[in-house]
């Protein structure tokens, strides 16, 4: 399956803070919110939705096309995912700005705060996906991450004219969007992918209601952290897989970036929705025990274990001939 990945390219700050967020904010001060948290803990690595996407199908074995925007100081970042096995000739550069930052903060409970500084992402308007299609021979899906809100709508127009499937994950840029923006990324999306706090935003945004929803797209999944994931679809009962358990939560930020990566290569080997979405778990979890969105060793016999541990062993040799080529 020829997979297009559009979305965000970022450089990720991470920051750990020793204590919760919730115990500094004062009831009948909500209004006024003034705070600082002194992390211990700071580390700067590469991510962006997009990205992250990206490296972890290539992971996989696939060979998917990044499609973004970065700034002048992507070389290093570009040669990494390059390596990694990701097509990244699709990706403009900016010849002024600087690549998107993402500055994130997690407390002892996993809560997090985050800023987003977009940089050279605003230029990922200016691609024109159609042209990328063309060249590259066009492609079977195509998933809209979080970008630039006008690239992501964009990138969904040319894909309904053409036909090609789509994944709908607006995730963060949910509070950026109008509701007839939000509206227009999701009516008709093949995938839809949400988080349970996205998927209320997304009702609120939109103005349907989940069955509405369901009516308009083809499977909506949504991740619900340590209660794994649902995936919903029109006239079919709703389908929970657990998560997969992990040894030590290490940051979880790019778990459900892993979680993607995994379903949408299930998907691609046309593996049932329950199997992809289990690889997707999978994945997860070891993206869960590691600092860094794409800093993780992925090794075919630790994914079959972990199947097997969360799902049984008929599950992992379901998994296995597909996972043998990992490396």
């Amino acid at each position: 399956m020829r997979i297009a990945v559009t979305g965000s390219i970022a450089t990720d700050h991470l920051m750990s803070f020793p204590g919760r967020f919730t115990d500094q904010l004062i009831a009948d001060r909500l209004e006024q919110v003034s705070l600082s948290f002194l992390a211990d803990r700071l580390d700067v690595r590469r991510g962006g939705v997009g990205a992250n996407i990206a490296f972890g199908l290539a992971r996989l074995g696939l060979a998917p096309r990044l499609i973004g925007a970065a700034g002048l100081d992507f070389a290093e970042y570009d040669a990494w995912l390059r390596a990694a096995g990701v097509i990244t000739e699709s990706v403009r550069i900016s010849e002024t700005l600087h690549t998107a930052r993402f500055v994130c903060t997690t407390d002892e409970v996993q809560n997090q705060m985050a800023t987003f500084y977009a940089g050279a992402m605003a230029d990922a308007a200016k691609i024109d996906l159609a042209a990328v299609a063309a060249r590259c021979g066009g492609f079977d899906l195509v998933h809209v991450g979080a970008d630039a809100p006008e690239a992501m709508l964009r990138h969904t127009e040319v894909a309904r004219r053409s036909g090609i499937r789509l994944a709908a994950d607006p995730s963060q840029q949910l509070a950026r969007l109008d509701d007839a923006q939000a509206r227009r990324l999701v009516d008709g999306a093949h995938l839809l992918f949400t988080n349970e706090y996205e998927s209320a935003l997304l009702r609120e945004r939109t103005g349907w209601s989940e069955r509405d929803i369901l009516h308009r797209v083809g499977t909506w999944i949504t991740t619900r952290g340590a209660d794994g994931v649902s995936l919903a679809r029109c006239g079919h009962p709703r389908l929970d897989v657990p998560a997969v358990p992990t040894a030590e939560i290490a940051d979880p930020t790019g778990v459900g970036d892993a979680f993607r990566s995994g379903f949408l290569a299930g998907l691609s080997w046309d593996w049932p929705d329950e199997r992809a979405a289990r690889l997707g778990c999978a994945l997860a979890s070891v993206v869960l025990e590691t600092v860094g969105t794409q800093e993780y060793k992925l090794l075919a016999a630790d994914l079959v274990d972990r199947v097997e541990r969360a799902y049984g062993r008929a599950a992992a040799r379901g998994m296995e001939p597909r996972l043998a080529g990992l490396s």
